[in-house]
């Protein structure tokens, strides 16, 4: 008998077999989801019993007596005369750190400071070299958020002066000294 017609049943027994599959699988699931809690639930309404958030109801607040801002200071009593008060911008200096005191010859170099009302500003790079400050190689470094940072490499021995300047303004940083082995 299955002589006569082999393709109609194996497809029949591939049927088969993918049904009990597809059963198993499915009851596996099923328990799984149980066992985590995410089966046969009901979604939480207004009023629900199982609702887990509480939210006291809105209530009235009384009206301040005092001022709503205090100040620091009690009035003065004797002269009535006051000179306003003198505001004092700070001032925008530039100040440099560098991350090493001594390298190897061709080391990283780390250059990061602070220029407090530089942003956006450009600064350069500079190496005191044969009694002058001169640019070193067009190393520069942006200014944001008030801070930047760079890193420079150099293969000149002995006591190396580095400082930055402002493209715009000249303003100079301090300087800052790295020893090259």
């Amino acid at each position: 008998m299955s002589d006569e017609r082999p393709v109609i049943y194996g497809l029949l027994a591939l049927v088969g077999v993918a049904l009990a599959v597809g059963l198993v699988t499915g009851l596996a699931v099923m328990a799984g989801a149980h066992v985590l809690g995410l089966g046969g639930g009901h979604a939480a309404v207004a009023g629900d019993a199982g609702a887990s958030m509480y939210l006291p109801k809105p209530q009235k607040t009384k009206a301040s007596d005092g001022p709503s801002i205090t100040l620091g200071s009690e009035p003065t009593t004797g002269s009535t005369a006051s000179s306003a008060p003198t505001v004092q911008k700070p001032k925008k200096q530039i100040s440099l750190q560098s991350g090493e005191t001594s390298v190897p010859p061709m080391g990283r170099i780390d250059l990061t400071g602070t220029y407090p009302g530089g942003e956006g500003a450009v600064l350069n790079v500079q190496k005191f070299s044969n009694g002058a400050w001169q640019d070193f190689y067009s190393i520069s470094a942006s200014v944001t958020n008030g801070t930047f940072s760079t890193y420079i490499q150099t293969g000149t021995p002995g006591v190396n002066r580095f400082r930055v300047i402002d493209s715009d303004s000249k303003r100079a940083s301090n300087e800052v000294k790295v020893t090259i082995r």
